[in-house]
């Protein structure tokens, strides 16, 4: 009998040995229930091929030539990557929306002698559950924001935090962007995968427990933070750290290594500024880019753009500030302390 969770965590708590995600290689990149393998029993072109008969000649010649790709490529994907499974194996299919090809490939798995089910509504039903959790209704979720000037290396602390035993969500690192102009980490997930990254850390947390998320704008590089996420987040209290800024200059010169050596990259991620920062400031950057004088270059878009940015935001913000932890350093061992400052923080809410 097809499975039809009424919520994200019944879902995600479905107890079958593998998830099997059965729609082409195209819509699994896009974004896929957590933890699923994708074994397409249409591939892209394939897909297509069927629509515009479907849509062209009949739905009839469609289905025909669907059935046998379908059947075919199951086939293959028995003999192959599932071919080491013992009687007792129990998969849960899917498609997008739960209908011909979950059906037809569950089908076959059970008549092998495999206890196979389906969701009931396919992908449908999992990305309904999830913008239900994330755009439609408040999150039971008590949030603390992590604040700070760029370069106080709160992303770096929030791992530190986590092997404490603290709650925390690395909206970056889910991201694969560091929230910058200068962010870029390479490709960022689309705004799906991301919402269920972003879903799949938040049902593994207690609610009754604070949750530390460091301080973003609704905007990460190219996807948004959910609504639900930056609702809580805007009421949520601060704990804020500071920094030094020779040693927030030393640390951005390291973190942000890869992307100061790219000049060629770096000007073009500059030039945007010059309406907010003006010209001559924006051709002094570029050529301190050139001249590889990293730690100018890192200094004065600190003082010069981050600081005061950050500024701006937290006078129009004036959000509460439960707690300032303050370091002289931000090496390994600095990091640490401010993490047992900030973890310490914490705790008081939990009391």
């Amino acid at each position: 009998m097809p499975i039809s969770p009424n919520t994200l965590p019944d879902l995600l708590d479905h107890g079958f040995d593998t998830v099997i995600d059965v729609r082409s290689p195209a819509e699994y990149a896009e974004d896929h229930v957590p933890g699923a393998i994708n074994l397409p029993v249409l591939d892209n072109e394939e897909r297509a091929r069927v629509g515009t008969i479907y849509k062209q000649v009949s739905p009839f010649d469609a289905r025909k030539l669907g059935a046998a790709l379908v059947f075919r490529n199951a086939a293959n994907h028995i003999e192959t990557s599932l071919s080491h499974h013992e009687g007792g194996w129990r998969p849960l299919v899917y498609c997008w929306r739960g209908g011909q090809r979950s059906g037809s490939f569950a089908w076959l798995l059970k008549e092998i002698g495999w206890r196979s089910d389906v969701i009931s509504g396919g992908y449908k039903t999992y990305r309904r559950l999830v913008v239900d959790m994330l755009h439609d209704r408040p999150l039971p979720h008590r949030f603390v924001q992590l604040g700070g000037y760029t370069g106080t290396a709160k992303t770096e602390v929030l791992p530190l935090l986590a092997a404490r035993g603290v709650q925390v969500i690395d909206l970056e690192g889910l991201a694969n962007h560091r929230g910058s102009l200068l962010g870029a980490m390479g490709e960022q997930p689309s705004q799906k995968a991301f919402e269920t990254a972003v879903a799949g850390v938040l049902c593994r947390l207690d609610p009754a427990r604070p949750v530390l998320v460091e301080a973003e704008s609704s905007k990460i590089g190219q996807v948004l933070v959910p609504p639900s996420v930056w609702e809580g987040m805007k009421v949520a209290p601060w704990i804020e750290v500071s920094a030094p800024l020779e040693a927030r200059t030393e640390y951005l010169v390291r973190a942000y290594g890869d992307i100061l050596s790219d000049t060629a990259s770096l000007e073009a991620k500059l030039a945007p500024l010059k309406a907010h920062r003006g010209e001559a400031l924006v051709a002094r950057w570029t050529g301190l880019s050139a001249a590889g004088d990293k730690r100018a270059l890192t200094r004065s878009l600190m003082e010069d753009h981050y600081d005061p940015a950050y500024a701006k935001s937290m006078k129009a913000m004036s959000p509460k500030v439960m707690a300032r932890v303050e370091t002289d350093g931000l090496s390994p061992a600095h990091l640490e302390r401010v993490a047992a400052q900030i973890e310490a923080a914490l705790q008081v809410m939990e009391t």
